[in-house]
């Protein structure tokens, strides 16, 4: 059940979001979730919507007034309770986009120290969720945490043969992710489809964003990483595909799936590039559905 939800603005200098947005919500058994902001990314509109039917595609964005960038929102979950501080997914970290990166000044501003942090869990390896898991010196930044990961994303991003396979446009992201879990080796835990991750918490596998995509729920409370990433498109239109997608058939079938489940079994959705800090609710809307900000 969810009580309350606040939202706490805070300027911070070189920052494309006008605020960090915090989103407090109480869970059951004593546990609260907040999502903390990263920044933002800066992409070019062709990179989700190319592959998408340019006759049809104006009238479902017009609504947006959308310029030639997307800059969705990094949204990061952040659950507390029962002894434990569980941060879902580590930022980008200073390498990726300058108008990324600021997950520590976030955390700063909720009263929390890296070294509180018990538990990383990372949906994926794309950059901007894995490549903030070090510091400056290539030390764990989170560095009294268990980090947790799937093992068929662990085993992709491990794999060498990925960099001759994920072609040019993401070779940096094979790179990236492969020399950051090697460096969190031991420190590495590993889960599969249906697990209980830490209590309470079921790993619920959402492949096609990556192969090895995975999503979580607490209670009626799913958080989506990337599986439903672009709310301009990707409600109103689940079965479109989209170029963030590495798989975007099965990622298409992923939303679909991950959508059905939400509305049947009524949960509140956390989405890392969702806006105003990625929380809300899903309501049907002629064959598709629509992002509720709650």
């Amino acid at each position: 059940m969810i009580d309350r939800r606040t939202f706490i603005a805070s300027s911070l200098a070189g920052v494309a979001l006008p605020y960090f947005a915090l989103a407090q919500i109480e869970l059951a058994d004593g546990q609260s979730l907040i999502t903390v902001s990263d920044g933002n990314l800066v992409l070019p509109r062709g990179f989700i919507f190319d592959p998408m039917p340019k006759d049809e595609l104006a009238s479902v964005v017009a609504p947006f007034d959308l310029g030639e960038e997307l800059t969705p929102e990094c949204n990061l979950a952040l659950v507390q309770g029962g002894g434990r501080t569980i941060l879902f997914d580590a930022g980008a970290g200073p390498d990726f986009q300058p108008s990324a990166g600021h997950l520590l000044a976030a955390l700063e501003a909720a009263g929390i120290a890296p070294a509180d942090v018990t538990d990383v869990v990372f949906t994926h390896a794309h950059p901007d969720h894995i490549w903030g898991a070090l510091d400056d010196f290539d030390e764990p930044l989170f560095s009294e945490a268990v980090h947790h990961i799937g093992t068929l994303e662990h085993a992709y991003w491990s794999d060498p043969a990925t960099l001759e396979t994920i072609g040019e446009a993401r070779a940096t992201f094979a790179v990236g992710a492969a020399r950051r879990l090697e460096a969190l080796a031991d420190r590495l835990r590993f889960f599969d489809d249906g697990d209980e991750v830490l209590s309470g918490m079921l790993a619920i596998a959402s492949p096609g964003h990556t192969p090895g995509h995975m999503s979580f729920q607490i209670g009626d409370t799913l958080i989506l990483g990337d599986a439903i990433g672009n709310h301009h498109v990707a409600f109103l239109k689940p079965d479109w595909p989209s170029g963030s997608d590495q798989d975007q058939d099965m990622a298409a079938a992923t939303r679909r799936a991950l959508f059905d489940r939400i509305r049947a079994d009524d949960l509140a959705i956390v989405g890392f590039h969702l806006p105003q800090g990625g929380y809300g609710r899903v309501d049907a809307e002629g064959d598709g559905f629509r992002f509720v900000q709650s």
